[in-house]
């Protein structure tokens, strides 16, 4: 087969692959992803189920597709807004520019990072519930989900460890029941942090999508009105949570 043949077949596999995604998250909008069947997905799309199965073998690699794409997605919008403020703070002020600006401070690269997984799930509320929703029954996601999964808690982690690192974590208490299940999470998330920041950041890091998934699913409603400013002050007190200094109490 020539090259070009090739080239052709693999972007003709890309396209259906792109169109049976988009087909099938259109579905999770309308009926949930319990209700998910490659054969409607095959249906709306006037493909004989046979022929979907080549690219999707059964309804749970259909789904772990969408969960990866979704934590992803999710994923590289966080990492951008973490970046665009970093870069921001550091592109100077002033008429030309040539004034150099204070580093991004680690609260600020924190809400930054909060903020855009927020917007994310507003924008795309139906992949946020299939990631952080209630599970799907009978569908048990395998380890290839988990590095997409962690990229958002892998860019919190950093932040806190910059600062570990650099002007230093205000003290956290850590009870001595607790001390033990911490020093765990901390060797198995982030050796070089306290056990007690690690323990506060699982927290945070749940405390986050609880917030988030609060007004996502309509708990908050006639509850919090004005939910931006709301949960911008939450999740700046979940980073002072973690140990991270508010600029203002920098001991550099």
């Amino acid at each position: 087969m020539s090259r070009t043949a090739q080239g052709a077949r693999a972007r003709a596999r890309i396209e259906v692959t792109a169109a049976i995604k988009e087909e099938a998250r259109r579905q999770l909008a309308d009926e949930g992803a319990a209700k998910l069947s490659l054969r409607a997905v095959a249906r709306e799309l006037g493909m004989v189920s046979s022929a979907l199965y080549r690219y999707f073998p059964s309804r749970d690699d259909l789904l772990t597709a969408l969960i990866i794409d979704a934590y992803d997605s999710l994923g590289e919008r966080a990492e951008t807004a973490h970046a665009a403020v970093v870069a921001g703070a550091g592109a100077g002020t002033g008429a030309d520019a040539a004034e150099p600006a204070a580093p991004a401070g680690p609260v600020e690269r924190w809400v930054a990072v909060c903020e855009a997984v927020r917007g994310w799930a507003l924008a795309h509320p139906h992949e946020y519930a299939l990631i952080y929703g209630s599970p799907v029954p009978g569908y048990h996601a395998p380890e290839s989900t988990v590095p997409a999964a962690a990229r958002v808690g892998l860019l919190l982690i950093g932040i806190v460890r910059d600062a570990h690192q650099g002007p230093g974590l205000a003290e956290l208490p850590l009870p001595a029941e607790l001390r033990a299940e911490a020093e765990r999470i901390a060797a198995d998330l982030a050796p070089d942090l306290p056990p007690a920041a690690a323990a506060a950041l699982v927290a945070a890091w749940a405390e986050l999508y609880g917030l988030v998934g609060f007004e996502l699913f309509g708990q908050f409603h006639r509850v919090v009105e004005d939910r931006e400013p709301f949960f911008r002050h939450a999740v700046t007190r979940l980073a002072l949570g973690v140990g991270l200094r508010p600029p203002q109490d920098d001991p550099h």
